[in-house]
């Protein structure tokens, strides 16, 4: 059996000049990064904006486990199936980040036979827009330690500066850091810390800017830290908003790649689902729906976090309409829901199969309240038994939820055909899509709309640090700004060992950061960390490359 990489190498790819043309697009609109990656200029929008919308396909899926659930390589793999249909389509995805890629999961293009290309450029530096974010967000970092070196004119208390530094990898060892020391020529030495760059508000700022002065503005609202009177500082007090944007010009741009079946494929931001908001940009979104009839999205992790946020957070400031909502599920999975340990899953089990379905039953009610049709994607795996999959039909069909197998990781966009065929009926419902919250609602009643409807919890606690934060964000004047909450995505509670559908649990927030820029604050619940570290047999010890520049082990 080939590996993930091994089908994406032998694949014959077109030129995205020839991918591009499916959409309408010249080689004028095309500003190119090689044969087989375009970045697609603005000018396009300017043309395109005033027709009207195709239908907008949310992918998302159960909590995930490590036994997988496939919703990369479902999306692609509907989008493959799509065409195969004769529907004109595109696919919109997240950029896959460094620090993951080379830690647990290795490459995050999809897999099997319905992957994103050239598959090695994506899960590595692409066109290097996660390094443009990466730099603007460290010349915001170098710049306020400057500024409290050169006399400090905003004064800025050095103990109250809340903008971290950042970068693609994971490293857990940059989580606590102290700068500034070696005496007075080398800064005012202080306490400080990095997160992983997808969860800088500078990436949630690139995917939910509209345009670049939205960017510009965006970026000068971010607040830094405090005054020694306790005042907020902002990126545009220290009037670094126009440096900042002028390295993420180009990033700006979304980026244009193929699957498999040479569909057209967006591939542009990359903010984690269980730290920040989880959803490709609104740029790349707003343009497939644009140029194609039928546009296959995707949110991070399970619904409770990245759907939640796509349907709240995005499609509130874009103004989307998504038509149909797909959740991913594997037998597999939903197994260790229900009580299996991974190494037991090859073994057939009907009874946790039955007591993890309330995962996805949960997760089809979440998108459900939101106004929106539902089916289901059984996401086969070869291990899956006849009676397993008999008994998840009959709990879908139970429950009246649509459902159908996909096939795609082994069969590519012919394995989703009947996929396909039930998500173009879903999307032709109507709908009555509608937001889990309103925005001048206070912060508490907010998130807690989001705990006791989306995962269900009982409460929300607060701790007294969490307490004093959103009393800052009032005195502030930013009670309207939207939530996004931090949350283990392996759990619909905060405890990320509470799997299933736990019942009659705490979410316990313990601190809520400021992002003024990207129109929200974060609230932090559990031990979730912005900075991940490295498992101890991180992905990087297997991958290579040769003499020839071949790489294997990227998944």
């Amino acid at each position: 059996m080939l590996s993930d990489i091994e089908i994406a190498q032998a694949a014959k790819l077109k030129p995205i000049s020839e991918v591009a043309s499916a959409l309408g697009l010249v080689d004028e609109d095309l500003e190119l990064y090689g044969r087989y990656k375009a970045k697609i200029s603005p000018a396009v929008w300017e043309r395109v904006k005033d027709r009207p919308d195709g239908k907008l396909i949310l992918v998302t899926a159960i909590n995930p486990t490590p036994a997988g659930e496939g919703k990369t390589t479902t999306s692609v793999g509907l989008g493959d199936a799509l065409n195969q249909l004769g529907k004109k389509v595109a696919i919109a995805l997240r950029e896959p980040s460094l620090g993951p890629s080379f830690g647990v999961k290795g490459g995050a293009a999809g897999g099997g036979y319905a992957q994103v290309i050239p598959m090695e450029d994506i899960n590595l530096h692409f066109t290097g827009d996660i390094h443009a974010v990466t730099t603007a967000h460290n010349l915001l970092s170098a710049l306020i330690d400057n500024h409290m070196q050169q006399g400090n004119q905003l004064g800025i208390d050095p103990r109250r500066v809340t903008w971290k530094r950042v970068m693609d990898m994971n490293e857990r060892a940059l989580r606590n850091i102290i700068v500034g020391l070696g005496g007075k020529p080398h800064g005012v030495p202080r306490e400080d810390s990095f997160d992983i760059s997808v969860a800088s508000e500078v990436m949630a700022i690139l995917c939910l800017a509209d345009n670049l002065i939205d960017l510009k503005e965006r970026l000068a609202r971010i607040v830094v830290g405090y005054t020694y009177d306790g005042k907020p500082v902002t990126a545009g007090d220290l009037n670094a908003q126009g440096a900042m944007a002028i390295l993420l010009k180009d990033a700006l741009k979304p980026n244009l790649v193929q699957t498999l079946g040479h569909v057209p494929a967006f591939i542009h931001g990359g903010p984690f689902a269980n730290i920040a908001h989880g959803c490709n940009t609104i740029q790349a979104t707003r343009l497939g729906l644009k140029l194609a009839d039928y546009l296959v999205t995707e949110a991070g992790f399970g619904a409770d976090l990245g759907a939640e946020k796509f349907l709240d957070i995005k499609c509130r400031m874009a103004g989307l309409n998504p038509n149909a909502v797909v959740v991913v599920a594997t037998i597999r999975a939903l197994k260790m829901h229900g009580g299996v340990a991974k190494t037991d899953l090859k073994t057939e089990n009907v009874a946790a199969l039955e007591a993890g379905f309330s995962n996805l039953e949960k997760q089809v009610e979440n998108m459900r309240s939101f106004g929106l049709p539902v089916v289901v994607a059984i996401n086969r795996f070869p291990t899956d038994t006849e009676a397993e999959v008999q008994k998840l039909e009959d709990l879908c069909s139970r429950l009246n939820i649509p459902f159908a197998l996909s096939d795609v990781w082994a069969k590519g966009g012919a394995g989703g055909i009947e996929l396909a065929k039930k998500v173009i009926a879903a999307a032709d419902e109507p709908s009555n899509f509608n937001f889990m919250y309103d925005a001048t609602q206070s912060p508490k009643e907010k998130i807690a709309a989001i705990a006791t409807k989306v995962y269900g919890a009982a409460k929300v606690e607060y701790t007294a640090k969490a307490e004093r934060d959103l009393e800052a964000i009032h005195d502030q004047g930013y009670d309207d700004l939207l939530i996004c909450m931090a949350k283990t995505q392996y759990s619909l509670a905060d405890d990320p060992a509470l799997l299933g559908r736990p019942k009659d649990f705490t979410i316990t927030v313990r601190e809520v950061r400021l992002s003024a820029g990207a129109g929200f604050m974060v609230a932090v619940t559990g031990q979730i960390m912005t900075m991940p570290g490295l498992p101890k047999h991180p992905a990087a010890l297997d991958m290579d490359i040769d003499a020839n520049g071949r790489i294997t082990g990227l998944f």
